[in-house]
């Protein structure tokens, strides 16, 4: 809790951190215009939950490497590491904080699809919309936290945040469906969490009943637990490493 606090309160200290809740407009433009102009409007609830996707996972991984970076460059990350709270559980913390802000992206995202375009999306099951995007925030929480390993470890997290976010989103199908990636791609997404939760987003805008909606937040919830897992084992093995070698601020 302490450490979502603080991300708050860097969010109201540097508000250029809250980027993305400018490209959502934009994005949600583009989407909406390309729906548009091909005359199918039954997919302007797709339009809507793509930008946001967008902004929810992005927001994560680049506040993630942020944080990590500018630990580093203000020489409080070795504090960090030597505190009995441990390093792992502060980034949960903030990246929590991030991804429960970036959930506003959805509303943005549909307000600008209302104003701009006149269509006002109302979701089938909005229930599950709602649910979908609680286990979606837990899901990328987790897995971002798992990603800081790699940030802790590299000399440029740029890189690493520059080459995660849109394999991702393509394998995640936040841009099309998974079902309209090539055939030899698909089984890829099955791993990706992120597909699983797009997949419900869009059941949950039609009206048509939604299948096995227990298994697919289930697989969803758990394929983000063993991520988190995974990544926590690998971020104290990195933070051996770099204890033994020295290497914390590479100086």
């Amino acid at each position: 809790m302490a450490a979502m606090r603080l991300q708050m309160l860097t969010f109201r200290r540097t508000p250029a951190r809250l980027s993305f809740f400018v490209l959502v407009p934009l994005q949600c433009l583009i989407f909406n215009s390309l729906v548009a102009h091909s005359g199918r409007t039954d997919l302007v609830g797709y339009a809507v939950l793509a930008p946001a996707v967008l902004a929810v996972l992005g927001m994560a991984i680049f506040e993630g490497g942020e944080i990590v970076t500018n630990e580093r460059s203000g020489g409080t990350l070795e504090g960090l590491m030597a505190t009995p709270a441990p390093l792992a559980a502060v980034l949960l913390g903030r990246i929590t904080a991030v991804t429960v802000v970036s959930l506003a992206t959805v509303a943005e995202s549909w307000l600008v699809t209302g104003l701009a375009f006149g269509v006002w999306v109302t979701p089938g099951h909005p229930g599950i919309l709602v649910t979908t995007l609680v286990v979606m925030a837990v899901a990328v929480a987790g897995t971002t936290t798992a990603m800081a390993a790699l940030f802790v470890l590299s000399r440029s997290v740029r890189s690493f945040q520059n080459s995660l976010l849109y394999p991702l989103l393509l394998l995640g199908g936040a841009f099309v469906p998974v079902e309209l990636l090539p055939q030899w791609l698909q089984p890829a997404s099955k791993i990706v969490f992120l597909s699983w939760a797009t997949g419900l987003l869009r059941d949950s805008v039609d009206d048509a009943p939604v299948k096995d909606l227990a298994l697919r937040l289930s697989v969803l919830l758990g394929l983000g637990a063993v991520c988190f897992v995974a990544g926590l084992l690998l971020f104290n093995a990195v933070l051996r490493n770099i204890r033994a070698r020295g290497t914390v601020s590479f100086t």
